[in-house]
């Protein structure tokens, strides 16, 4: 816990340094380069808090149940991140990586695919990619996902696999998809609402004294960038021109865990968001794990299954252009239980 604690001190007081620098930078159009300089990095450190609450959502953090609720629910609320609501879809996520039917993340869409088992319209996709070009899909798509794609998950299950339908992180009710809600977390979506609610209400307060312009350079812009850098994430963590997805008969949570893809962040990155990107695969086999000990694990685990565990050493830009071009749409291959990502031209 203590070591946790720190973690989490560190990462805040990081981000309230950031914060109050971005008080010092005058409104004046002259300054535009030097806001979007402070939202780039501002966004950057903040996703350092939304990893420890992160490892909160996993009971990852602390012993004290209490304690690790109350961190991450305050860390995650400050982020407008209903804590207990994803909590429960990102327990759904790891129970289910490349999962064809019940993903809940990034799961694609299938050439001919077949209603209530796989998102459908692949071929439609494909042909529109091939019309646009690779250049201006790859671009559409880059903004789709780094720019709307987080707040798209959050109001109607964007990109999620079709068992749970159009669901909706802050009403677990009907007119939603209710599948991602069962027994008491209804309740506590309701009470992650509360957190929210709240948050806006101080935003609102802020913006009340300081202006809404300030106010959106100084937490709006930074909070795009902490968005994106979690799309990212999970995007590239489980998509690549050669990772596939399964379908049900071949699915094992196992399976699904080695699907995960660790890639090079370089230290600086590392540092600042707990590793993250360079020990998902760790994380995907036993999220218990706390960060610190993922660096240990993760060589445990390539040391020990060298051909199952994934690891790609291409730099994140050239990965992130690879995967938005060319993992457009999947096809179901007539045997063994996979589906892999159709080039352009070739359906």
């Amino acid at each position: 816990t203590a070591k946790s604690m720190m973690y989490a001190a560190i990462s805040v007081a990081q981000s309230a340094a950031c914060l109050w620098a971005g008080t010092l930078i005058p409104m004046k159009a002259a300054f535009a380069p030097l806001w979007l300089a402070y939202a780039a990095v501002t966004g950057t450190v903040w996703t350092g808090m939304w990893v420890v609450a992160h490892e909160c959502g996993h009971k990852a953090f602390s012993d004290n149940l209490k304690l690790q609720d109350a961190v991450g629910y305050f860390l995650h609320t400050l982020l407008l991140v209903p804590y207990f609501s994803w909590q429960r879809s990102h327990a759904v996520h790891h129970a289910h990586t490349n999962h064809i039917t019940k993903g809940e993340t990034h799961v694609p869409f299938v050439v001919h695919g077949r209603e209530g088992i796989e998102n459908g319209g692949g071929e439609h996709d494909l042909e529109k990619a091939e019309k646009l070009g690779k250049r201006a899909w790859g671009t559409l798509q880059l903004v789709f996902h780094l720019v709307f794609g987080w707040p798209a998950y959050l109001l109607w299950g964007a990109t999620g696999g079709p068992k749970y339908g159009t669901s909706n992180h802050f009403v677990p009710v009907k007119p939603f998809n209710t599948n991602l809600w069962p027994a008491s977390w209804p309740l506590k979506v309701w009470r992650s609402d509360l957190g929210i609610g709240a948050m806006l209400g101080v935003l609102g307060l802020v913006a009340s004294k300081i202006g809404g312009a300030r106010l959106a350079m100084l937490y709006g812009a930074p909070y795009l960038f902490t968005n994106a850098w979690l799309v990212l994430y999970t995007w590239l963590q489980h998509t690549d021109v050669d990772v596939p997805h399964l379908t049900n008969d071949e699915f094992s949570y196992m399976r699904g865990a080695f699907l995960t893809v660790d890639r090079p962040y370089g230290r600086v990155f590392d540092w600042l968001h707990h590793k993250i990107g360079s020990t998902h695969v760790a994380h995907h086999i036993d999220c218990t794990i706390p960060h610190y000990h993922a660096r240990e694990a993760t060589d445990a685990i390539a040391k020990a299954f060298p051909k199952a565990y994934l690891y790609d050493p291409t730099p994140i830009h050239t990965a992130l252009w690879r995967v938005a071009s060319n993992c457009i749409a999947v096809k179901l291959q007539p045997f063994g239980g996979r589906y892999t990502w159709v080039p352009v031209g070739s359906q």
